[in-house]
C-alpha cells in the first residue's frame, strides 16, 4: 500500500531539488519540501536516504538562533523569527526524524536535546507561543508543543536518563494525565486551545504536528512502561472507550495551511497556499488506516501488560 507514492518521496529526497531546497530552508515551504517528506516518511515507519539525512543535519546546524526567543531582545536585528530559528515541534520532530535513521544526534546535531529540556514550563508542558512564556498568574502551556519533545526524549534516548530527563519525562507524563489527554488549556491566554481540543478525539495521519488522543495515549503507555510508574484509569478511560470502538483518519493535518515560499530570485515571498506531494494525500485519505490501526494494536497489547502489572489502575 502507498508503494508508488512512498519510491516518489524517497526518490525525491535524492535530487538535487531537494539538497538546494534543504540548503535553502530547513522546514519551508509547506508542505512540498524534504522536510515533510522525510516526517512523513518517518510516521510511517520507511528508512530515509543517507543523503537526505545528512542535508539535514548540516542544514539544521546552520540555523543562525539557536535558542526560543521569548524576550524582544532574544531575536537578534535582521533575522526572521519564522526562518531563522524553530519551534518545539520542530526541534522535537528533527530529533525523531535523525535518531531513527540512525545518527547520534546529540553528538551531529547537539544543541537539539538542551533545547527541548530548557523550555519545559511549570506544568510540564511546553508552548510554541513565545509569549506564553511571558503571562503572569497562569501557565498556558500547549499540547501540541509538548507531544514532539516528549516523544523525543522520552523514546530516542539511547541511554540511561539523566536526573534532569528524569524529570522531564515524568513532568511530560503528569502534565498529559492532568488533561486527560483530552482538555485543552484552561488558561485565559491559551484560551484557543479549548476549541482546538474538541478535535483530538478525531484521529488523524500523517500527525506531523497535530495532536489527538491516541497520540497522546500511545506515548503516555511508553512512558509508563519505560518508567514503571502508575497511570491512573480514569485519566485515560475517556480515550480507551473512544479507541476500542475502532480507529480510522478521521481528518486531515494540513487543512487550511499557508506556507512561506521562495521568490525565483532567491527571495522570500509572503504568505502564499501550500502545495501537496502524493504521498501526503494518499496517506491522509479519510478513512481507514493501516497506520493507526497498527499503532493502536501495539497501545492496546501495551495498556495490557500495564493493567497486568498494575500500572493502570
Amino acid at each position: 500500500m502507498f508503494s508508488s507514492e512512498i519510491q516518489a518521496s524517497l526518490a525525491y529526497l535524492t535530487t538535487p531539488e531537494s539538497s538546494a531546497s534543504l540548503a535553502r530552508d530547513p522546514y519551508w515551504p509547506k508542505w512540498h519540501s524534504p522536510w515533510w517528506h522525510m516526517l512523513t516518511l518517518h510516521e510511517m515507519g520507511e528508512k530515509l536516504p543517507a543523503s537526505a539525512v545528512e542535508n539535514l543535519i548540516v542544514a539544521l546546524n546552520q540555523y543562525p538562533l539557536k535558542i526560543f526567543p521569548i524576550q524582544p531582545s532574544d531575536m537578534p536585528e535582521g533575522l526572521d523569527p519564522y526562518r531563522h530559528t524553530c519551534c518545539h515541534c520542530m526541534i522535537g520532530s528533527g530529533y525523531k526524524i535523525l535518531s531513527a535513521a540512525g545518527v547520534p544526534v546529540d553528538e551531529r546535531v547537539p544543541w537539539l536535546r538542551p533545547w527541548m529540556l530548557r523550555y519545559q514550563m511549570a506544568d510540564g508542558g511546553l508552548s510554541c507561543d513565545s509569549e506564553a512564556y511571558l503571562a503572569r498568574g497562569e501557565c498556558p502551556s500547549s499540547m501540541v508543543g509538548t507531544i514532539p519533545p516528549f516523544e523525543a526524549i522520552l523514546l530516542h534516548t539511547p541511554r540511561p536518563f539523566t536526573t534532569e530527563e528524569e524529570l522531564f519525562v515524568d513532568r511530560c507524563a503528569a502534565f498529559l494525565i492532568g488533561r486527560r489527554l483530552t482538555e485543552g488549556s484552561s488558561t485565559n491566554h491559551n484560551a484557543e486551545e479549548r476549541e482546538q481540543a474538541l478535535a483530538w478525539k478525531s484521529l488523524c495521519f500523517p500527525r506531523l504536528y497535530l495532536y489527538d488522543v491516541l497520540r497522546g495515549l500511545s506515548v503516555l503507555l511508553h512512558w509508563a512502561e519505560l518508567r514503571g510508574r502508575p497511570v491512573p484509569w480514569d485519566s485515560i478511560r475517556e480515550t480507551v472507550t473512544l479507541l476500542e470502538g475502532g480507529v480510522k483518519n478521521e481528518r486531515f493535518s494540513y487543512e487550511r495551511c499557508t506556507t512561506m515560499l521562495p521568490g525565483a530570485s532567491g527571495e522570500w515571498l509572503g504568505r502564499q497556499p501550500a502545495t501537496f506531494f502524493p504521498l501526503l494525500t494518499s496517506a491522509s485519505k479519510l478513512g481507514p488506516s493501516p497506520f493507526l490501526e497498527r499503532e493502536w494494536a501495539n497501545t492496546s497489547a501495551r495498556l495490557a501488560r500495564l493493567r497486568a502489572a498494575g500500572l493502570v489502575r
